[in-house]
This record gives C-alpha cells, structure tokens and sequence, in this order.
C-alpha cells in the first residue's frame, strides 16, 4: 500500500509540474527545500478555492465581515497569543548524519526481552523500519512499538536512528521554536526583532473591535481573512501539504459565552458542507476529534476535518472552541478593554470564539488527489467546474476553411467572463487528452458543420459524451454549469 501510495503522489507531482499547476521553488539554482511556485494551472486552481471559499463565507452571509491584516505586527502580539514561549516542537538531532527530527514524529522498537538495541524510525513509514530489521537480521515479532517520548534519555545511547546503523547518536529533545525572525529599521539588535506570522488568526483578534464598529455589527458575528503564514517546520513534506511559507483561510465567530457549544457544532456542519461546494468526494472526508492529550492550551473542543490523501487520512481543516482564551489575552497585554457590550441583556463580557481554520495549499492538493484518475487511455483530474483552472477549451477540427476564425471569435466573447483556452495544435482526440490532464470541464469543437449551421460539438469531461448545440448558446451553456 504505501508503495502504490508514494507512486500515486509520484504520478501527481509529475503531472502538477508538466501542466504547470506546482513548480519547485528556484529549481534552477537546485531547488529550496519546501517551498513552491504556483503556475499558469496551480494559480487558478488557487485563486478559485480562495473565491468559492470568500463568497461562501462573506458575499452570502450578513454576520460574517473580511479583513486583511498585516503580515509583521507587534512582537507583544505573539507573547500574548503564547508563541513567543509555547510555539515549539521538541526536535531530535543525529550526531552522525546530522538529520533533525520531531519527536512526537519518531517511534521505536523496543525488544521484549529488554535487551539489545532500539530502532526508531519515522512515523507512517513502515516499510522503512520493515527493511532496517531485515537488514539487522532480527524479527519484528520481537519487538514492541513505542512513541521515542516514552523511552527515558538514558536509554538513547541503545537508539539506532532512522538514517544510521550506530546506536547512541540521537541527542536529547531540544525544544525549536517555530517562527521565523526577522528585524524592522537598520539596526540588527533584540530590541528590533520581529516575526512573520505563524497564523493569521491574531489579526482578527487584535482588530475585533475595529471591524465590529466599522461594520456595525452586533454578537453572534464572524471576521474572516485569507493570507500568508510563515513557520519553520523541521519536517515539512508531502508536496504542498506542510510548507514553511503557506496561505491560510481562517474565520473567528465571536458569540456570547453559554452559546459557544451551539455555535461549535453549527460550524462543524458548515464547514463539512463546505466541501460538497468544492467538489469534494464525501467518503474521502471524516471528522476527528481531539482528545484531551491533542487539545490546544486554548481549546475547550476541537475536531479536525481530516481527507484521504494518498499518503492516508490527514487534516486539512481544523474547527475550534478558542473560549474568551485569546481577547483575554490581548486585553491583558495591551491594557485595552476588549469587552463586548451586549445591549439586549444589558452586561459587558469577553466573547469566546469559534474559528474555523484551513490552508489554501492543503486544499489545493485536496482537489488534485480528489480529482486525479487513471483510466485506460487517459489520466483526467475530475474537479468541480466551480474550480477547474480552464472552465472550457475553444478548438477548431482543421486551421482552414475559417474554422480557426471563428474558434476565436468564440473565445474573444468568452475570455471577458471564463478562463478559456485555444488550441489548434494536433489531432482533436491529443487535444481532449491534454485538456483532460489540466481538469477542463467542456470542449467545444468548430468544424465543418458549424460553418454551415452555426452549431458546435460540446465534449464533456467526465463522460466524454458529446452534443451539439448552436455557438450563440455557448455562453449561457456555461453560465448554468460553471459558476
């Protein structure tokens, strides 16, 4: 399984870049590791979940207002959130091979004898550790599974690392903090570090009643806000999945306390709806909830919205019961009154917040994976046309007999309205082929007969059935399945 998997992600990977959906970032100077360039396909794909998600969440709601903050905000912000002091993962060095690990990322053999050398390896890899004990020449029948947190520092010097065959050479956990610093003005010195945001969220807060009174809203109301996000991860990987430069879509729901369960659950469902919207299969989407070892500091309640990628279940949305945890926080690091005046029950108090959390890369990749097929003569990625990078391709049969003329017409009086795209070049069946690949929902064909009645051929995706109707329909055709 995990070898269909990787190939399943190999065969992706390849396809994003020859499609020009994904481009490894500075490739010619060899690549930057966990960065990504998106192209001509991967910045419409982006910028069409960032809409259906934006209209979604503000055009068809009333209770729900946008923001745009600032990526550096004041360092005082991240010592109220708890980043500055808790943003950190205990990492794990190798003295040998100089690799870096999470812990809570690595597991070990243990023999039940009690004896002998521990193997640790990382975690969703069970081939890896498969092949290490072959090589070892020992059973895997004889050893027990545990977390690397479980085995007492004291005991290391019997660990063999994941990348070596020499027990001893993992270090003592290390706790990394995971925001980038940087400085604001000329001088290098502590008291000009800065930080690019490890989440958007705290923009939100610090601005709620900017845009409360801006809008003139009044609790139960939501601020929603899609933007960049920097942490440096130790152990990015899975493609775009975990990136140290991302873009989130976040929304906090600021309610009254008491309210807070209804509204949890109500943004559950929401949000679970939400990816019928973006064309999202519901056997490939399951909740699952945090228990007390995975809450936040901050959390009364949290369920994650996991997809089942290739490399299996993994979360790509995350719904959480903040409590009043964050505006008590910056009402008692900045000294300002972050209380809500509730007119109707007369009394003052601090909201709690229910947000709603996901990133625009992990959704991406979960269209990609939701929508990527192999069939006998093709490979076709079957994305909702709310979504798909090209809403249609604009193709005469032959370049003579005005066909290729009238093939741009069409596409004139589209492109005002629809990402289309003309092709002229190869057979027609080559044509659909490559528009199959880049997720295209309809093709419509010019050739000898629209010369003579004004109708053209319309080829389907999905079905690859195909109708004729006349070219003036064309744009109505896609008004009625694209938007």
């Amino acid at each position: 399984m995990a070898n269909q998997a990787n190939d399943t992600m190999d065969k992706l990977v390849s396809l994003c870049k020859r499609r020009g959906f994904i481009f490894q970032s500075s490739e010619i100077y060899g690549g930057i590791n966990s960065c990504y360039d998106y192209g001509p396909m991967g910045i419409e794909l982006k910028k069409n979940i960032k809409e259906l998600w934006w209209k979604a969440m503000v055009y068809e709601r009333d209770d729900v207002e946008g923001l745009d903050a600032s990526i550096l905000m004041h360092p005082r912000v991240w010592e109220a959130s708890g980043h500055v002091e808790g943003f950190t993962d205990p990492m794990i060095d190798c003295r040998e091979t100089k690799a870096r690990y999470r812990e809570d990322q690595l597991l070990v053999y243990v023999p039940k004898s009690g004896d002998g050398p521990m193997y640790a390896f990382p975690e969703g890899d069970p081939e890896y550790i498969t092949k290490k004990l072959k090589k070892a020449r020992v059973d895997v029948g004889d050893y027990d599974i545990r977390p690397l947190s479980g085995i007492p520092v004291e005991q290391y010097a019997r660990v063999i690392g994941p990348d070596t065959t020499v027990a001893g050479t993992l270090t003592e956990p290390r706790l990394f903090n995971l925001m980038f610093k940087t400085f604001m003005g000329p001088v290098e010195s502590d008291a000009n570090i800065v930080f690019l945001r490890p989440e958007t969220a705290q923009g939100i807060y610090v601005n709620f009643h900017n845009v409360r009174e801006a809008a003139r809203q009044k609790l139960p109301f939501g601020i929603a806000q899609i933007g960049k996000a920097f942490r440096n991860e130790i152990t990015p990987g899975n493609f775009v999945f975990r990136m140290r430069e991302f873009e989130q879509m976040e929304m906090q729901y600021f309610v009254k306390p008491g309210e807070d369960e209804r509204f949890f659950e109500y943004w559950k469902q929401e949000r679970l709806a939400w990816y019928e919207r973006l064309g999202i299969r519901r056997e490939n989407l399951q909740f699952h909830q945090h228990g007390e070892g995975e809450l936040a500091h901050y959390a009364k309640a949290a369920f994650d919205i996991q997809f089942k990628f290739p490399f299996g279940w993994s979360e790509i949305e995350g719904i959480h019961n903040r409590t009043d945890f964050d505006l008590v926080r910056h009402q008692e690091f900045s000294r300002k009154n972050l209380q809500y005046f509730d007119q109707d029950a007369g009394e003052k108090y601090i909201p709690y917040v229910v947000e709603t959390s996901t990133g625009v890369d992990r959704l991406l990749l979960t269209a990609l994976a939701d929508a990527y097929e192999e069939e006998a003569e093709r490979v076709v990625l079957r994305f909702s046309p709310a979504v798909a990078p090209m809403k249609a391709a604009i193709l005469p049969l032959v370049k003579k007999d005005g066909m290729a003329e009238t093939a741009q017409n069409i596409v004139k009086g589209l492109r005002k309205h629809f990402r289309v795209f003309y092709d002229e070049s190869g057979a027609v069946g080559r044509r659909y082929r490559r528009q199959d690949e880049i997720g295209t929902p309809y093709c419509f064909t010019v050739d000898g007969q629209t010369m003579e009645d004004g109708s053209v051929t319309v080829r389907e995706r999905d079905s690859m059935a195909q109708e004729r109707i006349s070219q003036d329909q064309i744009m109505n055709y896609l008004v009625d399945r694209v938007m």
